[in-house]
């Protein structure tokens, strides 16, 4: 067939010829006869609690759940330049103290990866690179899975599954053939050997993982890397956790040396911040069990097209109309004829409800250039009567903030009285929007005299 009936395009339809793989079979079963897997009481199977390769990189391994799980394939995607490899590279550097690692290249030569080996050692010695590290370039699976049993090592890490070929399979790699099998065949090495396998993928123009959606099917985990290509800092998310909860996140800086760990994301976007500015509120957003505290900046301005803008940026478009909605039809703000701008500054993407507070104050914040207090945060959803909903992990949030010296909070009122409160920082307990707001912008107490 010259042209795909589905995507339009000519000469993309690949013949792929099907063969019967050799079966073999163990202690010498005659052909033909399966053994067929014995069902086993759960109490009889052997195994205590889950036993983890640590991994130094602090970041990488909240993200993982506290480290990498013996027999796991994890699969690390984004965008083009993004620092996918260097940050493998740098943490198969940092694990050879504790076990051997297997490092496949299918992109850059040997003499390339050693150049950024000894830039990331921050050193021009490659006698400093552990015997622990081998590298391997090659694209042909087979050959490489035979070296991985040779080698045996503890971690094993592949660059990139778009570019590894199985030669029983008559098709150019990239394609859905040999992504899907090449994965599946990697996974069930992991499984039986208990190495645990490192796979990184490219990305669509769309931000899609590239290949077969089956692909996040087959691996243990999904890891992104996020982030604008001309700032320093890196964002890594799990989307899929088999051995760890979700929705972690892990702040590195991009430097000339490899990836810094951010122990402190919320000191750090937070640093620049113009505290007197009109148009700017804190957040406290909850990355996983992790509470990060970030700003939140909004600009109106009076628009001439029939229909003004709405730009959101690490924000979602629909939670923004509904705030600018609630604002417009509650406290009579005429936004209809104004353009709004929200961005979150640091690179950071917020999806829950408890930005709705944060982002309502900067919008009024704008629209009547008037700053809010510079040591208060925000915290609450928005409803649409104008009403201010609780959210989950309220004292943790309190916490983060009260030790990073913010000395007013303005939540939701609870339905049950909190006593549990953390010291330092003042409470206020608002019932609707419009009472948040007013104490937001009200001018400071003056000390008593």
């Amino acid at each position: 067939m010259g042209k795909c009936p589905q995507c339009g395009n000519w000469g993309s339809m690949v013949e792929q010829v099907l063969q019967a793989a050799p079966v073999t079979r163990k202690g010498g079963t005659p052909a033909g006869v399966f053994e067929v897997p014995q069902p086993h009481r759960l109490y009889e199977i052997k195994g205590e609690t889950e036993d983890r390769i640590p991994l130094p990189i602090e970041e990488f391994s909240r993200v993982l759940g506290g480290g990498i799980v013996h027999g796991s394939i994890i699969l690390i995607s984004g965008d083009p330049g993004i620092g996918k490899s260097t940050l493998l590279l740098q943490m198969a550097l940092d694990m050879t103290r504790s076990g051997t690692v297997l490092y496949i290249s299918g992109e850059e030569s040997e003499h390339q990866i050693k150049m950024r080996a000894i830039r990331i050692l921050q050193s021009g010695a490659s006698e400093e690179i552990s015997e622990q590290f081998y590298l391997l370039t090659d694209t042909n699976l087979d050959a490489i899975l035979e070296h991985a049993r040779l080698i045996n090592p503890a971690v094993m890490i592949i660059d990139s599954i778009q570019t590894m070929t199985l030669t029983d399979i008559e098709a150019s790699a990239g394609t859905v053939t040999q992504v899907r099998e090449g994965a599946t065949r990697l996974r069930e090495f992991a499984k039986r050997s208990g190495v645990a396998v490192f796979l990184i993928g490219h990305v669509t123009k769309d931000g899609n993982i590239a290949g077969p959606r089956v692909l996040e099917h087959i691996v243990d985990t999904v890891l992104v890397l996020e982030g604008e290509r001309y700032q320093a800092f890196r964002l890594l998310r799990s989307v899929k956790n088999r051995y760890g909860a979700t929705s972690e996140v892990g702040v590195f800086e991009m430097r000339d040396t490899g990836m810094k760990e951010v122990s402190n994301p919320s000191e750090v976007f937070l640093a620049e911040r113009m505290a007197n500015a009109a148009g700017s509120a804190i957040a406290v957003t909850m990355e996983g069990t992790r509470p990060i505290l970030v700003e939140i900046q909004g600009l109106t301005s009076h628009s001439f097209l029939n229909n003004p803008r709405r730009t959101p940026n690490g924000v979602d478009f629909n939670r923004m109309l509904l705030v600018t909605a609630v604002l417009t039809r509650r406290m009579g703000m005429r936004l209809n004829e104004q353009d709004i701008f929200i961005n979150v500054v640091g690179g950071m993407k917020i999806n829950e409800p408890a930005a709705d507070l944060p982002i309502a104050a900067a919008i009024a914040s704008s629209y009547n250039d008037v700053a809010l207090r510079p040591d208060t945060i925000l915290i609450g959803e928005i409803g649409l009567s104008g009403e201010l909903r609780w959210v989950n992990q309220m004292p943790l949030r309190l916490r983060e903030a009260a030790k990073l010296g913010f000395k007013q909070a303005v939540i939701p009122k609870p339905v049950q009285a909190h006593e549990n409160w953390p010291k330092g920082i003042e409470i206020f307990e608002a019932r609707s929007l419009e009472e948040a707001l007013r104490f937001s912008f009200a001018p400071p107490k003056k000390p008593a005299a």
